[in-house]
């Protein structure tokens, strides 16, 4: 994993214009990345669609399946991303993603031949270990790609990797699940992965770090405590860290227990949520992504408050939005609230990851982005589906299939805190990022 020099994007005066931005490799680049972080969020959000039939297959409780589809996952994809994105520091980022999107496709593969539900923790063990070295060397990537006006729309189109799988792949998925079985959709889902993976490391060239830094920034490698203490003394990065927590838990248990609350509650099969209701979310998310991205481009180019505080004000109307959604009885209301809740969601996390890497210093910064992924994960993936499972196992005996209803009003709670939290790291973003220049 030797880190090659040459960089991908124009350096020079032409670096400094728009346009050197948008060059032709960088575009390719950038695109690659969405692309593999497509299937990143397809391989671990399939198990949703797959959930009611495992359920029936293998006996289990709701709790069970939430330990499955969110602790057996999380525990090795949050462990293992600090360590990996510290390589990432160091080593090439290019020759990191494509072994690990290598191995998330082979478990992705491998998790349609388990036969208990131990082997199916194990498959989302080694699935979340695999998929450690994708988010963090991605991001740190785009960080050496685009100039620091230009990254927040850069990093939401990348985050709209999430609703490209809702868009393309989950229709796909559902029809392989309704014609083929559960198994045969993660076949299907995982070995494509294989074959990109070799492409992405042939055909992409390791950006050279710093390269769009104007010459600010401390290029030099640095010991881990070094790295973890500079960004814990970031007040703005701890801010944004306890809201990545907080809206980590309404996502993951979203995406986990949303299929199932559509099935219960309104009737839905599988089928029709693979086939439109899930890329309805992936068009609307897509669409949110790229507003919230293109608004701070025009608007906030020069604002770094006003950069977090837009995708602050979007978590805060998640809220509201997901009430309608749980609790709408008509299929307009609850429709609408679906709608408004996918349009929301994702606008804060391009414009968060690329507040958290402006407050890094050059060589910290995939571990800046894997701190925050971390902690996002574990009280997301880790406790935000098990504790909805949770409650709908203790709720069942008074509600019946509409617990689950109830169970998720939780992630209304989660969205206004983060949005709070958000907000408040606004306050110190510029005099935080003033300090990763120094030195």
């Amino acid at each position: 994993m030797h880190e090659q020099t040459k960089t991908v994007a124009v350096t020079g005066p032409a670096a400094d214009s728009g346009g050197g931005d948008w060059a032709l490799p960088t575009v390719y680049t950038l695109g690659f990345l969405t692309l593999i972080s497509t299937f990143n969020y397809l391989d671990r959000a399939i198990l949703g669609l797959a959930l009611p039939a495992i359920k029936g297959e293998m006996v289990v409780s709701d709790m069970v399946l939430g330990l499955v589809s969110g602790l057996a996952f999380v525990l090795f994809y949050s462990f293992l991303g600090i360590p990996i994105a510290w390589a990432a520091d160091r080593w090439s980022r290019r020759n990191i993603i494509a072994i690990g999107f290598g191995f998330w496709s082979l478990m992705t593969a491998l998790t349609g031949f388990v036969a208990s539900i131990w082997q199916l923790a194990i498959a989302r063990f080694l699935m979340g270990a695999g998929e450690a070295c994708g988010l963090a060397p991605s991001n740190s990537m785009l960080s050496d790609l685009f100039r620091k006006e230009r990254r927040p729309l850069a990093f939401s189109i990348f985050g709209t990797s999430s609703a490209l799988a809702f868009i393309v792949f989950f229709p796909i998925a559902g029809w392989v699940l309704q014609h083929h079985g559960w198994r045969a959709m993660f076949f299907v889902a995982g070995i494509p992965g294989i074959g990109l993976a070799l492409l992405f490391a042939l055909t992409v060239t390791e950006p050279a770090r710093g390269a769009k830094e104007g010459g600010g920034g401390r290029n030099v490698a640095v010991g881990f405590r070094e790295t973890v203490g500079f960004l814990l003394g970031s007040r703005a990065y701890l801010a944004m860290i306890a809201g990545a927590m907080l809206m980590g838990a309404n996502l993951f248990a979203a995406s986990a227990w949303t299929p199932t609350f559509l099935q219960r509650v309104h009737g839905l099969t599988m089928l029709d949520i693979a086939s439109s209701i899930g890329p309805l979310r992936g068009v609307l998310g897509a669409a949110g992504v790229l507003a919230g991205g293109l608004l701070i481009d025009r608007f906030a180019k020069q604002d770094d408050k006003l950069r977090v505080r837009l995708p602050a004000v979007a978590c805060l109307l998640v809220g509201p939005a997901e009430v309608l959604m749980l609790l709408g009885e008509s299929r307009l209301a609850w429709m609408t609230g679906y709608g408004l809740s996918s349009f929301l969601t994702l606008i804060h996390q391009g414009p968060i990851f690329a507040a958290a890497v402006s407050v890094a210093k050059v060589r910290m910064r995939a571990v800046a982005i894997a701190i925050l992924v971390f902690s996002a994960s574990m009280l997301g993936q880790a406790l935000g589906p098990l504790f909805v499972g949770a409650l709908n196992d203790l709720l069942a005996p008074a509600f019946g299939a509409a617990a689950i209803r109830y169970s998720m009003l939780i992630l209304v709670f989660t969205a206004i805190a983060a949005g709070l939290l958000f907000w408040i790291a606004g306050r110190w973003i510029e005099v935080d990022g003033r300090r990763a220049q120094e030195g």
